[in-house]
């Protein structure tokens, strides 16, 4: 029962597959491997696939004959068909040409929104290697954001781009301003050298300085040059562009401009121009001790002024006439107050005169660049206060060590060409001595032609000073005399006070400066001619300042003299002081103290060396020494460490006094007249006499009368006197106080002295 259960049920498996989709033939499958006759199923599975082969193979059999002539028939319509498929293949390519060209013309209208997108950023890529194309550059970005992107604007990279053009902007600004730093460091480290140039060009021309043959020729060649300079600022302005490449400004500018940010760029610029602006106008510390620190400070401030004028001249706007003038008062007001700093340490006349030409030169060269320096020659004129002190100061040590020296004695010439060598120098002219044969003396000391090169010398220095301060002639000439007046009545007047009154001295050095400065004296009238000659201006113009050399030497002069008075009557003093006489000797000797002799010889010699001297010095030289030494013996004799005189010690003083008046008697110094000269003794003569004839009752009735003969013989040093004798009578005399005569001498002075006394009393009240 069960065999044929499972042959029914295989019998419809196998119909189920015959009939069955493949795609559903899975359960079918499933259930013959689940069932338990898998073998027999197989076996009855063989033998229908046998029978469906026997059918097959009969049915192929059957229509064999209809196949093979449905294949003939087929090779019959290949090649029909062949030709109906070339047909369908040439249609196919036409109509895919046709799309083809749409597309190409879709393309190129669409490539041509996007085209100048694409280049730019091609040139994008190329701004960092390129860049004097930034300015290019930025207006493509400007025509890329306004014009060209918002007709692509529906493409994807057209958006990038756009949000692109920002940085690339920023980018090209940072740059531009990187390349700006560089330019203003460059110009900082250049700015000297470009003003050296622009200095040196502008002292070629002949700015810098003349010769001082002439003031009007100075000013007409000063004139001539200065045109000449403007050409020369022509040529520098090429010579700056050279030197310095100013496209980085120009760049920055324009791309600075077109970002629309060009007012911050040119407050940035002025800016740091400020800053480096107060950088070079920072003097070095020791600036003043040479010339070359002095140049190198004003060589970097024309070159920085040099370059602004330059950026002012060539572009529109980043800096103005106001902006620079601005930076040139600031600049002006540092330079001066630097220049009057370090120019008061400087004690050298010729680095103060080179300075002086180069502040001209300065001056000149930023003047030729339209710049006001007239408050660098105000600053000139104080300079030259400066320069004339330390002149002053110089000329002061020159004189010293001239008059220092000096052997103060007669100039010796042994031949003509001395002669005429010495008075090539300094103006002297003596007929008399010009006769006399060689070898002979001029009368003055060299420090004379010495002293007076020396003043010229002086005045030649005063007048380069004076040179290209834009001053006139008169002015020169008016600042030349009053420093040549300060020379005279100060620096060379102190100096001859100096040799006058120094130390050890002697009368013939005295005598020879009174010799010299009468002929200084007169020579100042020449000194007069030479300062007009350089100057071209006439001593006798209206308000001309006259030299008061005439009066320095006058002075100096006097002070000579009254040197020569004091050290006459110091050496008088001198021999006094050896005197040694014997107060209460008994008698007097039979000649002249030795002292006393000693001294008129040595008054003898020092006034036979006063010849060469005014007449009037050598006499009241001689009459302040005779009245000098008749006071001091008069002192001598009332001295109070003299307490008793006798009668022999009063002689022996008449005979002094005698071989004084035989000195004065003799006239040791012509030009007295009669016995004037012993005036000077008359003192002690009256007095003298009144006590070597002891004529006292003609003194006491005639006192007070104009013919009293002894009107010089004051009654107080009588009695002094008196007193001194009525003590040495008493001393000597006291064993012979009972003689008469003794009595009647005592009892006569000591009447006397009474008399006296009253005399007295009654004089003063």
């Amino acid at each position: 029962m069960a065999s044929v259960e499972a042959a029914a049920e295989h019998e419809r498996i196998l119909r189920e597959i015959e009939s069955t989709d493949t795609n559903c033939i899975g359960p079918t499958l499933r259930s013959v491997y689940d069932g338990q006759e898998h073998g027999l199923f197989m076996d009855k599975l063989e033998g229908r696939i046998r029978n469906h082969d026997r059918e097959i193979e009969k049915m192929c059999n059957h229509h064999f004959q209809g196949f093979v002539d449905s294949i003939t028939e087929l090779l019959k319509v290949r090649g029909e068909a062949q030709k109906l498929k070339v047909c369908t293949m040439g249609h196919d390519c036409s109509r895919w040409c046709r799309l083809q060209q749409c597309n190409i013309a879709a393309t190129i209208d669409k490539l041509s929104h996007c085209l100048p997108g694409t280049l730019w950023e091609g040139a994008g890529h190329q701004h960092e290697c390129l860049n004097p194309r930034y300015y290019p550059a930025l207006r493509t970005l400007e025509q890329l954001e306004h014009t060209c992107l918002p007709r692509a604007s529906h493409y994807r990279f057209c958006t990038i781009m756009a949000e692109n053009i920002l940085v690339l902007r920023t980018q090209i600004r940072d740059i531009a301003m990187s390349d700006l730093k560089d330019f203003l460091e460059s110009i900082r480290k250049h700015s000297d050298k470009i003003g050296e140039t622009a200095m040196k060009q502008v002292s070629l021309q002949g700015v810098e300085g003349t010769s001082c043959c002439s003031i009007s020729h100075c000013e007409s060649r000063r004139e001539v040059a200065l045109k000449e300079l403007f050409e020369t600022l022509k040529f520098l302005q090429g010579f700056t562009q050279d030197l310095v490449d100013f496209s980085p400004v120009y760049r920055c500018l324009h791309i600075y401009t077109v970002l629309g940010a060009r007012d911050t760029f040119e407050s940035y610029y002025r800016k740091q121009r400020r800053k480096q602006a107060r950088l070079v106008l920072q003097p070095h510390s020791n600036m003043h001790e040479t010339l070359d620190g002095y140049r190198m400070f004003f060589n970097h401030i024309v070159g920085f002024f040099v370059v602004e004028d330059h950026v002012l001249h060539t572009t529109r706007g980043l800096v103005n006439r106001a902006y620079v003038e601005e930076l040139w008062e600031l600049a002006l007001s540092k330079t001066i107050a630097a220049l009057r700093t370090h120019s008061s340490y400087c004690t050298d006349p010729d680095l103060v005169l080179d300075l002086k030409n180069l502040i001209v030169l300065f001056a000149d060269t930023l003047q030729g660049y339209g710049f006001l320096v007239n408050q660098l020659f105000d600053m000139l004129l104080e300079m030259r206060e400066q320069y004339g002190e330390i002149l002053l100061k110089k000329w002061s040590g020159t004189f010293r060590q001239i008059l220092d020296q000096d052997n103060y004695s007669p100039i010796p010439v042994s031949m003509e060409e001395e002669y005429r060598c010495i008075v090539g120098q300094f103006p002297f002219q003596d007929p008399e001595l010009e006769k006399l044969p060689y070898p002979k003396k001029l009368p003055f000391s060299a420090f004379v032609p010495k002293v007076y090169v020396q003043v010229k010398e002086f005045i030649y220095a005063c007048l380069k000073f004076s040179e290209d301060l834009h001053l006139s002639s008169t002015e020169i000439d008016d600042m030349i005399r009053k420093s040549t007046n300060l020379l005279l009545t100060r620096t060379l007047s102190n100096c001859l006070q100096y040799a006058i009154k120094k130390k050890n001295v002697g009368l013939a050095e005295l005598v020879q400066i009174i010799i010299n400065t009468t002929h200084l004296e007169q020579s100042c009238h020449f000194l007069e001619g030479f300062i007009s000659n350089i100057t071209n201006i006439p001593p006798d113009t209206i308000n001309a300042t006259k030299l008061y050399g005439m009066a320095t030497f006058k002075d100096a002069r006097h002070t000579a003299e009254e040197e020569i008075y004091t050290n006459l009557n110091q050496k008088i003093d001198q021999f006094l002081q050896l005197a040694d006489y014997d107060w209460i000797a008994p008698q007097a000797g039979s000649q002249a103290s030795d002292y006393l002799s000693d001294l008129i010889a040595f008054l003898c010699s020092t006034f036979a060396v006063f010849t060469n001297l005014p007449g009037k010095v050598a006499q009241t030289a001689c009459m302040s020494a005779c009245k000098h030494l008749s006071t001091s013996l008069l002192q001598l004799l009332l001295e109070a460490d003299v307490r008793q005189v006798s009668m022999g010690a009063l002689q022996q003083f008449n005979l002094d006094v005698k071989e004084c008046e035989r000195f004065a008697r003799a006239g040791p110094v012509p030009g007295f007249q009669g016995d004037t000269l012993l005036l000077a003794f008359i003192d002690l003569r009256q007095l003298l006499d009144l006590f070597t004839q002891w004529d006292w009752s003609t003194y006491l009735a005639d006192y007070g009368r104009p013919t009293c003969k002894y009107l010089r013989v004051n009654p107080h040093t009588a009695l002094a006197l008196l007193e001194k004798m009525k003590d040495t009578s008493r001393k000597n005399n006291v064993f012979a106080q009972f003689r008469k005569n003794e009595r009647d001498k005592q009892k006569l002075i000591d009447t006397v002295v009474k008399q006296l006394r009253n005399l007295i009393s009654t004089q003063q009240s």
